[in-house]
């Protein structure tokens, strides 16, 4: 008898794979919809530049290795990639930066490993990763908030941004990026730790114009909007509890702890947890099946792993907002987190 071992995940599900995906996208609805309205209609353009690019190259890469393009297209793994990527980089970035993570995430992170199921790595962080490290200056020059910029962009100005670096009437993106109070390109996080590296405390720190009550004004609430479509999956049973709840707990925890112990150079609680990619990071791309641990108790430490990886990095490391990074670290101790949590057999007394 001819016994078959398919890859991870092996969860089974009565769903179809198409509708699982179009549901999570359904799910990033609401923080889309936050970061549009905080930072500009550009995210839609960018969305649609990945939509367009992650097809193009899954129906190149399936057809060069004679299989069919439909039944991979159909399945919906590579739009979500590509919305996940899409979101993750700053909305005015130029239209060829999305074009080359996603044929990263595609080509080389998912295809090359033998398709969906077989992917080592999360496709979309990787992408964002090799962005932010070749490209380092278009993917940390994020815009302040609509309301702080000086000359408000319409849609036409954002779509020339992207694919001219011009408006229409001939400004910069420098220019167009140029915020109230001097504030320009600064997320709250990147704020916070060029503050406390001048000497300044994070109190003085969050004087700055991009904050709000309790954190980075428009973050706050793009990180709200995430946790809701979060709780939709989990409601929905799209994705198990474990990853997101430790990863937030650990980063509750070490972020609750720091303060108290030096509240002058330790940003807060709600700070670390609605302010960059938290949220996205806790529900949306921790979760991610394929990459992440198998058993409960791995996923628990999985996650908790994730939660304190990003504290630490956003912390002491030169990245601010380190939810890709600390993601792709664990994924390369998922085989071992799994090895070690799996449930034990002794002999023929069974699981104990």
């Amino acid at each position: 008898m001819k016994l078959t071992m398919a890859s991870s995940p092996h969860n089974h599900s009565h769903k179809a794979l198409n509708k699982l995906m179009m549901t999570v996208i359904a799910a990033c609805v609401p923080g889309i919809i936050a970061q549009c309205y905080f930072f500009g209609s550009a995210v839609l353009i960018q969305i649609l530049i990945a939509l367009i690019s992650v097809s193009a190259f899954e129906a190149a890469i399936i057809k060069i290795r004679n299989k069919a393009i439909l039944p991979s297209l159909s399945d919906g793994s590579a739009w979500l990639t590509g919305v996940l990527l899409a979101i993750s980089i700053p909305p005015l970035a130029p239209w060829w930066v999305i074009v080359i993570g996603c044929l990263f995430a595609i080509v080389i992170v998912k295809q090359l490993y033998g398709g969906l199921g077989f992917n080592l790595f999360n496709p979309a962080m990787a992408g964002y990763v090799l962005l932010l490290i070749s490209f380092p200056v278009q993917m940390t020059a994020w815009s302040p908030v609509s309301e702080l910029l000086v000359t408000p962009v319409s849609f036409i100005d954002q779509l020339a941004l992207i694919f001219t670096q011009t408006t229409t009437s001939g400004l910069s993106l420098e220019q167009v990026r140029a915020g109230v109070d001097g504030v320009t390109m600064a997320t709250p996080l990147d704020t916070v730790k060029t503050a406390v590296s001048q000497g300044y405390t994070v109190t003085e720190a969050m004087q700055s114009a991009v904050f709000a009550d309790y954190a980075g004004k428009g973050w706050m609430w793009v990180n709200l909007a995430y946790l809701a479509g979060g709780l939709f999956l989990l409601w929905r049973g799209i994705i198990n509890w474990h990853i997101p709840v430790a990863f937030i707990f650990a980063l509750a925890f070490c972020s609750a702890v720091g303060y108290i112990i030096a509240p002058g150079s330790h940003a807060g609680l709600v700070f670390h947890l609605l302010s960059g990619a938290t949220m996205l990071g806790a529900f949306f791309i921790a979760t991610d099946p394929v990459s992440a641990c198998t058993t409960d108790r791995g996923r628990l430490i999985f996650g908790a792993a994730i939660g304190v990886l990003v504290y630490i990095i956003r912390t002491y490391g030169g990245y601010p907002d380190a939810v890709a990074f600390s993601v792709l670290l664990m994924n390369m101790a998922v085989p071992l987190i799994d090895h070690y949590s799996r449930p034990r057999t002794f002999g023929h007394g069974g699981a104990q």
